[in-house]
């Protein structure tokens, strides 16, 4: 997965950094964002990155700091910088001179359950609903939803299968009854335009030989929430946060939130965790009458 730039030409350090990206399957936007700042440091340099020495770096990070750079942004640019000395240069003595700055986390934004009614309700087709449903009631990233194929729905175990998930995991994802109800709906209006296949995409884009983008679905959550009046800065990863929130209101318990969201930023790892099926109520189901089963994957 090369990303040249369109009329200049790669040099033989930034193939061997593609290369080294490709290796360990880094995303697209992992590619382009490493490549991006490791540029932003050749540039202040004004030469090329492999020949600098320690104070290079205690400088190039010292004018970040005075330039205003957001904590953030200098942070990742330290993950690129790290990724290149180490593995590229295969010189970690000068990764161990960069410095990561702590800042205060924000807490994220989260929606009720009467706004996430409403914002489902507010959007303009049945597709742009059922992918917005996907994301709040099954709590998968929008990147996830985007590339969700119609094998990916397991019916009978009542799964969504995620490929290729955020570090190229594969998971599964919880399927409701009402969300299945709710995409065999999409299924017959999809088939009947043309756009639906049994080998293609869930949500195809205006090609129906393509997915839908990532910055389709964004506009489309924020085109409807501003329908719904809903005054919050919504995105889609906001039904993501919105799904583990009213998880843990309902008392789930926030191990079972983490296997369902595959993630280990909401608590440490334990021993216990994936010994056996986790049954619990979906973030759609309003009386939590109805119940799902998913095996928790083992470590």
């Amino acid at each position: 997965m090369n990303l040249p730039i369109p009329g200049v030409p790669t040099s033989p350090l930034r193939q061997r950094l593609i290369d080294d990206m490709n290796m360990r399957r880094f995303s697209r936007e992992t590619q382009r964002n490493y490549i991006r700042d490791v540029g932003r440091f050749a540039t202040f340099l004004g030469r090329s990155p492999d020949t600098a020495s320690a104070d290079d770096l205690r400088q190039f990070q010292i004018e970040q700091r005075d330039t205003g750079v957001p904590v953030p942004t200098m942070n990742s640019i330290v993950s690129a910088l790290r990724f290149f000395f180490t593995h590229t240069l295969d010189r970690p003595d000068l990764a161990r001179k960069l410095v990561r700055l702590g800042h205060p986390r924000k807490l994220p934004v989260v929606l009720s359950r009467d706004e996430v009614a409403r914002l489902l309700n507010a959007t303009t087709c049945l597709k742009h609903q059922a992918a917005l449903s996907v994301a709040y009631g099954a709590g998968l990233r929008v990147a996830e939803v985007s590339t969700l194929k119609v094998a990916d729905v397991d019916s009978e175990r009542m799964l969504l299968r995620v490929e290729r998930g955020k570090g190229g995991q594969y998971r599964n994802a919880m399927l409701s009854a009402d969300l299945l109800t709710l995409l065999r709906q999409w299924w017959k209006v999809g088939c009947q335009q043309g756009v639906m296949h049994r080998d293609g995409w869930l949500f195809p884009g205006q090609h129906p030989m393509k997915p839908i983008s990532t910055r389709q679905l964004h506009r489309i959550v924020v085109e409807a929430a501003q329908t719904a009046d809903i005054a919050k800065r919504v995105g889609p990863h906001t039904l993501r946060h919105s799904f583990a929130t009213h998880l843990l209101e309902d008392g789930t318990d926030i191990r079972v939130i983490q296997v369902l969201l595959e993630t280990a930023a909401y608590c440490p790892r334990t021993l216990d965790r994936g010994k056996g099926p986790l049954c619990l109520s979906s973030a759609l189901w309003r009386d939590g009458a109805d119940q799902t089963t998913i095996v928790a994957p083992r470590r």
